[in-house]
């Protein structure tokens, strides 16, 4: 079995195919240093996918370009040949990442209901995605009720949701997945709310794991299945920091925890990876995906080789972090914004991966874009997470098998410093290198 080398740093940033032919150069028997042992018959999880979000923002973003600049993003994202991305989120109303607020009805009937905002920029750019990516799926998120339902009666700076519109929020609910399947676009999980324990700036809604342990069991699941629309229901979609708490307190209902297919979660708070692996081992059965995470905004992060590897780094570390500890799923925030790190309606620019030019003709590939794809792009729907163990923490790894037998080992050297590497599989020795601040993965043929 040979290995394929693929590496990115800043002296190659885009991925670097180093070589087709690692071969194992000796035994086990003769080899204790500098040892990454990797045990293709001991798995775990399984994965569902990576991706980013289908933002307004991106939408209006994507609109900009030429056409041919068009189908080159939806290829770097969306094609086996780029990141592969095959799990997407995007928001049910406007979020923060639109050019303004809106709701898609504004009186108690619902008869004003429509979606013609989410026509002119999202809905074009999801349906691009989906000629390429067949399998994709897809969450979806509401940011905030329609005013006129919460107690506060405005989207932003959070409030509640009054009970007497909880029904009809739910139908509301219902009457969005209607008309995106009208589109030709199926939501295939839903997450209960956006960042539950925060009144924000933008649109939010508090809830109390009460109120959305409420909402799953009396309003949401049975308008769904009067509906016949098969959604799977994600509780928390907040930070790390309370996974614990938030999931015990939602599924002290045994009812509730067989209605919930699993629990999504961001990344804004810190590591806290021994909270993802406390919550993956409590509930094997639900899904736990990350489903948010970004870096600060800098205006010419293109031009700054400092402020490349840092922020491409952020994401490698947190994605092996999450992915040791059981997560399934891996979902970055925007996935294309313009050169002032927007639009947003309230001006909290940050970074994506993809960044639209100054002309807005063309667009940039960030570090972060190709440190993402060392994982999405190899690790495929289905890949069952692997055992391994490292001789030193100063290289992070994973590693897993994916559905045709290919292994894939991802290796991040935060250091400055190179390391060398003996890389063990079935006792068969594949000697190499790690550089300073670069990412490498390996792939084989098959297992």
């Amino acid at each position: 079995m040979n290995l394929i080398k693929y590496e990115t740093n800043l002296k190659k940033f885009k991925y670097m195919k180093e070589t087709n032919n690692i071969v194992a150069d000796k035994d086990l028997k003769d080899t204790e240093n500098n040892l990454i042992m990797v045990y293709p018959n001991i798995q775990y999880q399984k994965i569902i996918g990576f991706g980013g979000a289908f933002t307004e923002a991106a939408g209006y973003c994507f609109s900009k370009l030429p056409e041919n600049k068009q189908s080159e993003f939806i290829k770097d994202y969306f094609s086996n040949e780029g990141n592969n991305y095959t799990l997407c989120r995007t928001h049910i109303g406007s979020c923060d990442f639109c050019l303004d607020t809106y709701s898609y009805s504004y009186n108690e009937s619902l008869s004003d209901f429509s979606i013609e905002r989410d026509k002119k920029y999202l809905i074009p750019l999801i349906k691009k995605a989906y000629e390429a990516r067949k399998d994709l799926k897809l969450v979806a998120t509401p940011w905030s009720p329609p005013a006129f339902m919460k107690d506060n009666n405005r989207l932003k700076r959070g409030g509640k949701i009054l009970d007497k519109y909880k029904s009809l929020w739910a139908e509301y609910i219902v009457k969005y997945l209607q008309e995106y399947h009208n589109q030709g676009i199926d939501i295939d999980y839903m997450t209960i709310q956006n960042e539950p324990n925060a009144s924000q700036l933008w649109e939010s809604c508090k809830y109390t794991a009460e109120e959305e342990q409420e909402m799953v069991k009396k309003y949401l699941v049975p308008t769904l299945k009067k509906s016949n629309f098969p959604v799977q229901l994600l509780i928390w979609d907040h930070n790390k920091e309370r996974l614990i708490y938030r999931s015990n307190d939602i599924f002290n209902d045994p009812d509730v925890k067989d209605m919930v297919a699993g629990i999504g979660y961001h990344y804004y708070s810190g590591d806290h990876f021994g909270n993802v692996k406390a919550l993956s081992e409590l509930y094997p059965d639900k899904l736990v995906i990350h489903t948010e995470g970004c870096t600060g905004y800098e205006r010419l992060w293109f031009r700054k080789k400092k402020r490349r590897v840092p922020n491409a780094e952020i994401y490698a570390h947190d994605i092996i972090g999450d992915l040791n500890s059981g997560a399934n799923g891996y979902i970055d925030w925007n996935m294309m914004l313009n050169y002032h790190g927007g639009p947003t309606h309230i001006h909290n620019s940050c970074n994506a991966p993809i960044m639209l030019n100054k002309k807005e003709n063309d667009y940039n590939k960030s570090m972060s874009y190709y440190y993402i794809g060392h994982f999405s792009k190899f690790i495929k729907p289905g890949a069952k997470r692997i055992a391994f163990s490292s001789y030193t923490d100063s290289l992070e790894v994973t590693s897993f098998i994916n559905k045709d037998n290919s292994l894939v080992i991802v290796i991040l050297n935060r250091s400055k410093h190179s390391k060398s590497i003996n890389l063990c599989i079935n006792k068969k020795i594949y000697h190499d290198r790690v550089d300073g601040h670069s990412i490498v993965t390996f792939v084989s043929e098959s297992y």
